[in-house]
């Protein structure tokens, strides 16, 4: 058994009390007036995630995100399949087992997913967990031919690049939180906006910051699923 000299137990004391005063966030609604005025949080979460299929639809290729054992990140273009109900609101990529992308996930399941629409500004971030599936009956509900020519036929007899091929797996992204802007205004207003505020000291809010919280996940895909 040890015991904690003395002279330590003061430090530890202030080892717990610490925190609270350090690791508080820098977030300050009064200094970040854009986030501010930007965030929309009455909207239900139905309508969230109805807008957010439409921007991930609009852009089709999404970076996906992971983490190597060395820290590094690593992100990679990816395109999602069409999601099978109004409400869902995970992601399901496919790819090539042999890839790195694997042995980062095993490292560390946590990843990111991005999507950007460059033409109206439109984004989206999943953060969330990643999951590994070789399931027969998944694979084969999402499969198309057009996939077997990032597999490509090996002419071995086994690696043939179709939906039997042992290097095909799906990786499904569920996410914690999600969050996304959804632009309210075209180019031209984007632009007399922002130049307008550029001279008056306003703040430009083209468009509006919306998260889809995890309880709010939970509940939608609760009501899915039933």
């Amino acid at each position: 058994m040890y015991v904690l000299h003395s002279f330590y137990q003061p430090c530890l004391f202030l080892f717990y009390l610490l925190p609270s005063y350090i690791m508080t966030s820098t977030a300050h609604p009064n200094l970040d007036p854009y986030v501010t005025k930007a965030e929309n949080n009455s909207v239900s979460p139905h309508e969230k995630i109805k807008d957010l299929h439409e921007i991930v639809k609009s852009v089709e290729t999404g970076m996906l995100t992971t983490r190597a054992s060395t820290g590094y990140m690593h992100s990679r273009a990816m395109v999602p399949t069409a999601p099978q109900s109004d409400t869902q609101t995970s992601l399901i990529f496919f790819a090539n087992k042999a890839s790195h992308k694997f042995d980062e996930i095993e490292n560390d399941a946590h990843v990111n997913v991005s999507f950007s629409n460059t033409k109206t500004t439109s984004w989206a971030s999943y953060a969330g967990i990643a999951k590994i599936s070789q399931d027969k009956e998944l694979i084969k509900k999402h499969w198309h031919t057009g996939l077997s020519a990032w597999f490509g036929d090996l002419k071995d007899g086994v690696h043939k690049g179709n939906e039997n091929d042992p290097r095909v797996a799906i990786i499904e992204v569920i996410p914690d939180e999600i969050r996304y802007w959804v632009a309210t205004k075209g180019a031209v207003g984007r632009a007399l906006e922002t130049g307008i505020n550029a001279v008056t000291g306003g703040v430009s809010v083209p468009g509006e910051l919306r998260t889809i919280t995890s309880s709010e996940i939970q509940l939608t895909q609760g009501l899915h699923n039933k």
